[in-house]
């Protein structure tokens, strides 16, 4: 039975992470060196082995600050292991003991660096999705050049209802809100063509509903891919499977264009010289396009923010996936997502019984 928390605390699960429980130590040092950050929380509760976290804190310099709280967690949920049996098998690992602090009201919110498949399933059985969600979403924050943009589902749902598609919409609505900061986040549906049409039957059946909720979403229509990067829009709605494909492929093509850079800028000494007076220039891109600087995708439409980040994280994108999940408690996230959903199941309800009533009059006739 899931409880609301009365204090706003973050439960880490310490122990998944490629970079071991040392690097999530350092991250929490950072985090908390930012003012803003620390006005949002009451307490971060990191869960895993003291043994180990306990010698971590220390040489991070935070293990006597009275905010940080170690929840002794003897085993880890590996990488390779399966996500229903992982809950099941280990429930004195981090990640299980993580979820159960949120969900007996000991933590407002999660983040974890572990097994994906197991944080989506434990977050759904543990702490429940909110009222009419059938499927959480994981949205993820992609960099373009001026700006950033919300992609869902990234890989929780592949073959998601219209009604899901719609829900998509008002969960990426609402993380762009305190994720990226837009008052009125514009909305659009990814699809093959922004011809009125376009599209299979679901995009079709997805996109007439999303023109119903004006006054929930500000939707901007259908938008084909080469449109994602032209800051048309700040949520791009999609199923989970073209959502992780789209994802996977904007991180590969990065790798594959740094190391060309690379490569081409280190081929002779001429070149060199000029990547040493633009080395300015090239950190800058790469800090604004890296996907590592946007780590944490937060498992959307649950009963409290859950937020999983990269495996292979470092100290800042873990610090910067605290501040998110800091941004969200402040903002009441999932209590706004609520609000919004219960706006959108009165209006597509609503249009459903038109729709039937027009239907039984023809038939009438």
């Amino acid at each position: 039975m899931f409880a609301a928390a009365k204090t706003k605390s973050i439960a880490i699960d310490a122990m998944g992470g490629d970079l071991g429980p040392q690097e999530v130590a350092h991250a929490v040092a950072l985090a908390l060196k930012d003012p803003n950050f620390a006005s949002d929380f009451d307490e971060l509760i990191l869960v895993g082995d003291e043994s180990i976290l306990f010698p971590a804190l220390r040489v991070a310099g935070v293990s006597g600050d009275k905010r940080v709280e170690v929840h002794h967690a003897p085993t880890v949920i590996g990488m390779d292991e399966k996500p229903l049996q992982s809950i099941k098998r280990k429930p004195d690992s981090s990640m299980v003991q993580a979820l159960g602090l949120v969900r007996d009201g000991r933590a407002s919110a999660l983040l974890s660096c572990g097994n994906t498949g197991s944080l989506m399933a434990g977050g759904t059985l543990r702490i429940r999705p909110l009222p009419g969600v059938e499927r959480p979403a994981l949205g993820t924050i992609i960099p373009t050049r001026h700006s950033r943009f919300i992609l869902l589902d990234a890989g929780a749902n592949p073959e998601p209802t219209a009604d899901q598609m719609c829900l998509n919409a008002i969960l990426g609505a609402n993380y762009a809100k305190v994720s990226i900061g837009k008052e009125r986040p514009r909305v659009g549906l990814l699809t093959i063509g922004t011809e009125e049409g376009k599209g299979s039957m679901r995009i079709q059946e997805s996109h007439n509903r999303l023109k119903q909720l004006s006054s929930v979403i500000q939707y901007e229509g259908l938008i084909e891919g080469f449109q994602v990067f032209e800051d048309r829009v700040d949520v791009v709605v999609c199923d989970g499977f073209t959502g992780n494909v789209v994802l996977k492929v904007c991180e590969s093509l990065f790798k594959m264009l740094s190391g060309y850079v690379k490569d081409e800028l280190s081929a002779n000494w001429l070149r060199k010289a000029g990547a040493y007076l633009s080395m300015g220039a090239y950190k800058s891109i790469k800090q604004q396009l890296d996907p590592a600087k946007y780590g944490g995708a937060p498992l959307l439409g649950l009963r409290a923010p859950v937020l999983k980040a990269h495996g292979s994280s470092d100290r800042h994108s873990i610090a910067g996936a605290l501040r998110i999940a800091g941004s969200a408690l402040r903002n009441d996230l999932t209590e706004h997502i609520q609000e919004d959903i219960n706006q959108m199941t009165q209006i597509l309800s609503s249009g459903d019984a038109l729709e039937k009533g027009s239907e039984k009059e023809v038939a009438s006739s």
